[in-house]
């Protein structure tokens, strides 16, 4: 009897503290309105809300017969958490409020000495700002880290990730764990960029869409009916291995992928020294493409033609509602008029491709929601069966104030 209590009162606390996420500021009444609950059950579940800083009164609102009612809304500075993009070039560490607000932001080149390196980086950078004098930030709470590869859940390395030494050799969340007191979640970077851009950026509020990230390599966040596709392994969306474009039986295409030697950095810049007879770096064929230069025109259009085959694969596969190009090479305005005119051509169906409205912080954004909702469960829900809490997003402009 006593543990069925439990369970009604961590269902009624859930409850109430969704409504005030999703609707506050918000009175004690409408709370009741929108959750069935009783006034007397909601005043107390309340009361011990604000006590222990999570809701604070916001002011107050006319009631229905003119007396006044007091508003609340969950409190942004009760806690905090860390949303981390590590990259193969760069390593991006946010700490956001509970509204998920960036509070401080921090980037610097990702440490070439990779391995548990890569772990003390990544707490320096966090504490940086967590312990800095003028800081007056909640509670460190949970941290979620975005990875260019794939997290093995049994043994904490991730796999796939050419691109920073020695992660495969660690286990990156039982160490960052281990040094930060905190629960730590480690996810495929792109699959991060998915969630953020359907939290924040969501093309027509679709709950049905995968993201394309184009960059020093390629790859896919699918999100299906709101949830992110990891498949058996967690790797879904590692479109990079798709068995055309290079050959797929070769060694390189085995190690890197085939789809990923004709859509990505190196591809472009190959393909550029192939026509050209020049080395150059992508940002400088981007302006030779735009300055009129034969090479890098027939380089972009012929890379933006595998991109093109790709995200037709996947929209026969998958059929999203939409397609978001994003990473440093994909938001290029010239790569993405490229896609969409191939995308026409070899697509049986009309199918808009949209550019990413994060750019940069599309990770973050989707780290910052796992997060959020992984610690309002754990808080609020207290980890009862089957509870489900959505964080409602920020406006994005507000997610990147504190953005450095």
């Amino acid at each position: 009897m006593e543990h069925q209590s439990r369970i009604s009162r961590r269902m009624s606390q859930s409850a109430v503290i969704q409504a005030i996420a999703n609707y506050g500021p918000t009175s004690r009444a409408s709370v009741a309105k929108q959750t069935g609950l009783s006034k007397q059950t909601v005043s107390e579940i309340v009361a011990n809300l604000e006590a222990e800083g999570w809701v604070r009164v916001v002011g107050q609102t006319e009631g229905n017969i003119g007396r006044r009612a007091v508003v609340y809304e969950i409190s942004p500075s009760a806690a905090t958490i860390a949303s981390v993009d590590l990259g193969g070039t760069k390593v991006r560490v946010a700490l956001c409020d509970l509204t998920g607000k960036v509070l401080a932001e921090r980037v610097e080149p990702t440490s070439h000495e990779g391995g548990i390196s890569i772990v003390d980086q990544i707490v320096r950078l966090i504490r940086a700002s967590t312990d800095a004098p003028d800081s007056n930030f909640g509670e460190l709470r949970i941290a979620v880290v975005g990875v260019p590869g794939v997290p093995e859940a049994e043994t904490g390395a991730v796999l796939m990730a050419p691109n920073i030494a020695g992660i495969d050799q660690i286990d990156l969340a039982g160490s960052l764990q281990d040094r930060l007191g905190v629960e730590v979640f480690v996810e495929n970077d792109v699959n991060l960029a998915a969630l953020g851009e359907h939290w924040l950026g969501n093309p027509g509020d679709t709950d049905d869409l995968v993201f394309i990230s184009v960059g020093t390599g390629i790859g896919a966040g699918i999100v299906v009916g709101g949830n992110l596709l990891r498949g058996s392994t967690g790797g879904a969306g590692e479109i990079g291995f798709l068995p055309f474009g290079a050959d797929p039986f070769e060694q390189e295409s085995l190690e890197v992928g085939a789809f990923e030697r004709v859509s990505a950095t190196k591809a472009i810049i190959d393909l550029y020294a192939s026509k050209s007879g020049q080395t150059a770096d992508v940002p400088s064929i981007f302006e030779a493409a735009n300055a009129g230069d034969a090479a890098a025109l027939t380089t972009l259009d012929e890379v933006a033609k595998q991109i093109s085959r790709g995200a037709a694969a996947l929209v026969a596969v998958v059929d999203p509602s939409a397609i978001v190009l994003g990473g440093s090479i994909g938001i290029r305005e010239e790569l993405l008029e490229r896609v969409r005119r191939y995308m026409a051509m070899c697509c049986p169906k009309p199918f808009e491709i949209e550019k990413s409205r994060l750019g940069d912080h599309a990770a973050l954004a989707g780290g910052a929601s796992v997060a959020l909702t992984h610690l309002h469960l754990s808080l609020f829900a207290e980890g009862q069966k089957g509870a489900e809490i959505s964080v409602p997003p920020p406006d994005i402009a507000y997610f990147k104030a504190g953005a450095s």
